[in-house]
């Protein structure tokens, strides 16, 4: 556990700054793909930021797997498709929407996860759904996916990026 070398409170606010860092780099990859964009440097950040924000789950004291983790686990897998289809394979041919698809869904892991946090640790929407299952969370989780594919799809129509 990374725990000896920061203070938990630290640490929190560390996972949380790069979780925020991915998610504001996600999108800016995601408008840029729709814009037509290649933005190979923002898509570098966001994929490392993505990648840090799962990694750095696993440093907070645990003592079972979690359901946090499946997910962080699942998020790392998406992101190595989407790293393999950008710089192994030059987002040629059906890589270019593999990368789009892969991008949106850690974009998506990315969202979920602040709907979660947001539905915890925010007085008013723990009020609104203390539970997680109530229907203001699930409205919430619905809207960012519809959301999160609407832009997929936009994405993959509009990214045509000229291959190195």
């Amino acid at each position: 556990m990374v725990l000896g070398v920061f203070d938990l409170h630290a640490y929190t606010i560390l996972h949380v700054a790069i979780s925020l860092i991915g998610i504001a780099t996600g999108f800016v990859v995601i408008f840029g793909m729709i814009g037509g964009q290649r933005l190979d440097g923002w898509t570098f950040w966001f994929l490392l930021f993505t990648a840090l924000t799962s990694l750095t789950s696993f440093g907070f004291p645990f003592d079972h797997l979690l359901p946090s983790h499946v997910l962080a686990i699942i998020s790392l897998a998406v992101l190595l498709v989407a790293i393999l289809a950008r710089y192994s394979f030059g987002l040629e041919g059906r890589w270019r929407w593999i990368f789009v698809i892969a991008a949106a869904a850690a974009q998506w892991f990315n969202l979920f996860v602040l709907v979660v946090q947001g539905f915890q640790k925010v007085p008013a929407l723990r009020a609104l759904a203390p539970t997680q299952s109530e229907p203001p969370f699930q409205i919430a989780q619905a809207v960012v996916l519809v959301a999160l594919i609407i832009l997929a799809v936009a994405a993959m129509r509009k990214f045509r990026p000229a291959i190195a």
